[in-house]
């Protein structure tokens, strides 16, 4: 499960500062570069948080999507403001946050208007089109890499099973995600309550 592990420092001098910056530019990234919303934006929080700062494991990652995915409100935000958190306290998660929302949002009311203007020419409508391919790539390279994790801890077939058993379930029956990772936590919290075990 998700812990807070090693990586949140007092916040103060020049080590808070780096932080912060360092918070600031990853989200940042993440904000501008994010188009789509959520589902685009995970493999960018996932190679900032895991990949170049190294905030947080595969498997923490794993955990805090899922976790944040049972929670309502835009996974952006909530994956920026327990992140930036994790990095540095309340101080890491209000720059997080900042960094990952405010951009944009200034962007958006500048660039609006002039969109507005050109919307019925061919580029400006296939702007956001031009980038699905590359969301697409980076998506199935992170699902790549947790179907791997999954069948390097659970075994290659439980994996799969699972894996196709959920599919169906999120596709065709169109249950909520967050229903299914609930139902999966009191499964597995449920049996460990009763041999009185402890967290």
């Amino acid at each position: 499960m998700v812990t807070e592990g090693k990586t949140r420092g007092k916040g103060s001098g020049v080590s808070g500062l780096k932080k912060n910056a360092d918070i600031f530019a990853a989200f940042f990234r993440v904000g501008i570069l994010g188009f789509g919303g959520g589902p685009s934006a995970i493999p960018l929080f996932h190679r900032e948080a895991v990949t170049k700062y190294k905030w947080m494991t595969d498997d923490e990652f794993g955990d805090t999507l899922a976790l944040g995915n049972t929670m309502p409100g835009p996974i952006a935000t909530k994956m920026a403001g327990y992140i930036g958190y994790r990095v540095n306290g309340i101080i890491g998660s209000l720059v997080a946050l900042f960094a990952s929302v405010v951009p944009t949002v200034f962007l958006m009311i500048l660039l609006l208007g002039v969109l507005q203007q050109f919307k019925d020419l061919a580029w400006v409508n296939n702007m956001s089109a031009a980038v699905v391919p590359v969301v697409g790539v980076m998506l199935a390279v992170m699902t790549w890499d947790f179907l791997k994790k999954s069948g390097e801890s659970l075994g290659w077939m439980r994996a799969v099973l699972m894996t196709i058993v959920f599919a169906i379930l999120l596709e065709v029956l169109h249950i909520h995600p967050a229903i299914l990772i609930m139902g999966i936590l009191i499964i597995v919290l449920l049996p460990f309550k009763k041999r009185g075990g402890t967290m």
